[in-house]
């Protein structure tokens, strides 16, 4: 009986936490959804083909090796993230690829790109220094720690 509470206890937690995070409307927030949505491959692949126009679901499932639900599963994730969006056109619903997101996504891996850069910078500068000692010959080395 106790590990029952327990149970039900963790799964209200777990859910009433899901629920708290759907409702912050954060960018960090925004962020996790786009990542998490462009880390599956089938995801970055439809969005590569969404790269060329837009495409109905069943253009989009040809390619895969999957049913038309499977790939209605991902575009709803897409769609979730904002990366896709539906349109009607008569009995057509074609998807097509949505930039925004995408530009957030680049944007934040663009801060970070510029710290890792000025970190290689400094890097490489003291590989050179390094370098530039371990050139100079010996006995010039032996002679400035005797002094």
């Amino acid at each position: 009986m106790e590990l029952d509470n327990a149970v039900s206890d963790y799964i209200t937690l777990r859910l009433w936490n899901l629920k708290v995070i759907e409702m912050r409307p954060s960018p960090s927030r925004r962020l996790d959804v786009i990542f998490a949505a462009l880390a599956d491959s089938t995801r970055r692949a439809i969005l590569a083909r969404l790269a060329s126009g837009q495409v109905s679901v069943m253009e989009l499932a040809r390619p895969f090796a999957m049913s038309q639900p499977a790939i209605s599963k991902h575009l709803r994730v897409l769609e979730r993230a904002g990366l896709v969006s539906e349109r009607r056109d008569r009995q057509r619903r074609p998807r097509r690829l949505e930039a925004k997101p995408l530009a957030e996504a680049s944007e934040w891996l663009e801060r970070y790109r510029q710290i890792w850069e000025g970190n290689f910078e400094r890097l490489d500068m003291l590989l050179n220094e390094l370098s530039e000692k371990a050139k100079k010959p010996m006995r010039l080395r032996r002679r400035r720690r005797a002094r």
